[in-house]
């Protein structure tokens, strides 16, 4: 198995505290998010692992030097697009089933254990709780995920998808059609959940949610993120 972190954002509504470095090499409880995403991904066996990397790049490199198993891609572009530019980047480095995660987001152990064991061809793990407008909110139909997309009604929504997910192997030639795709018609400031839709109409996969159920996960984009990160991370993530 291998993994693919999206990295390369700025991170600018941290403010001051991402000025001059990626969020991602923030740190919760004395460890930088990035080295808790990737011991997480090593106890798990997962060793194969490409971090999309864009603003203060440099820093990425320093930070993984030394990491067996890391390949860095850089996104030139990450000023310009939105995470898809980064998937589209780093795609390429994909051949086998693979855990999506953002840079920014941390879980725990709980649902990612759950995550790995889940069949299914994609499995998004979705928070199950009233979503604001900002949240990236799924649609189900018969317990399957039919919709992913922020411009969502709240009410219509069964959660929030917290921007980790598996793909199996089969996928990967679609969602990358997809991905070229969404970025052909110049949908530049798409998420990569925009290409994930594509493929979910096709209908032809086996697209499963799971519930975090009131675990702990964290998006780290506002200072109230950060604090809460702060204040309710468990100890057995950052024992790692």
């Amino acid at each position: 198995m291998q993994a693919i972190i999206m990295a390369a954002g700025k991170g600018s509504r941290l403010g001051n505290l991402t000025e001059e470095l990626p969020k991602s090499l923030l740190e919760i409880g004395g460890k930088r998010i990035l080295d808790i995403n990737i011991a997480m991904l090593h106890r798990y066996g997962i060793w194969d692992i490409t971090i999309v990397t864009g603003f203060q790049d440099d820093k990425m490199i320093e930070a993984t030097s030394g990491i067996p198993g890391i390949t860095l891609v850089y996104n030139p572009f990450y000023e310009f697009t939105n995470v898809i530019g980064s998937y589209f980047m780093g795609m390429k480095q994909l051949h086998d089933d693979f855990i999506y995660l953002h840079a920014d987001t941390i879980c725990a152990i709980q649902i990612f254990e759950q995550l790995l064991k889940s069949d299914g061809d994609i499995v998004l793990p979705v928070d199950t709780k009233p979503c604001d407008e900002e949240a990236m909110k799924v649609r189900l139909e018969n317990e399957r995920i039919v919709e992913i997309t922020k411009n969502m009604p709240v009410e219509a929504a069964a959660g929030e998808f917290i921007g980790i997910a598996k793909i199996k192997r089969n996928i990967i030639d679609d969602l990358n059609a997809s991905t070229i795709d969404v970025l052909r018609e110049k949908l530049f400031h798409s998420y990569f959940e925009g290409a994930l839709q594509r493929v979910i109409d096709m209908r032809k996969y086996d697209v499963r949610m799971i519930d975090t159920s009131g675990c702990f996960w964290g998006e780290v984009d506002f200072l109230e993120d950060y604090q809460r990160a702060e204040r309710n991370i468990s100890k057995e993530l950052l024992d790692f």
